[in-house]
């Protein structure tokens, strides 16, 4: 009875290498997988960056967007110097 039991013993064995490194195979390959789907994800992410950068730097240099950030400082440079004239207020209304 013994040797049959050493003999089962040695199939089970065999049969859970078996199992394990089957298991292993898939993990490893499921690992592989999963890096390369990943990896191209973030290789996409960083070209939709690299170009949005690029458009934006392509506006900020346009002639209309200069024009645009020009004419915002000339209205609040105008906008202080005159804040700065008033130098009273009576009932409602500014003296200069």
């Amino acid at each position: 009875m013994k040797t049959e039991h050493s003999k089962d013993e040695t199939f089970l064995m065999n049969v859970a290498e078996s199992i394990g490194s089957t298991l292993g195979a898939i993990a490893a390959k499921a690992d592989a997988a999963q890096r390369v789907i990943t990896g191209g994800a973030k290789r996409e992410a960083k070209k939709v960056v690299g170009k949005t950068k690029r458009a934006a730097r392509t506006v900020k240099k346009s002639g209309a967007a200069r024009t645009t950030r020009s004419a915002a400082r000339k209205v609040v440079k105008r906008a202080k110097r005159g804040a700065g004239r008033r130098t009273k207020t009576t009932r409602g209304r500014t003296r200069r």
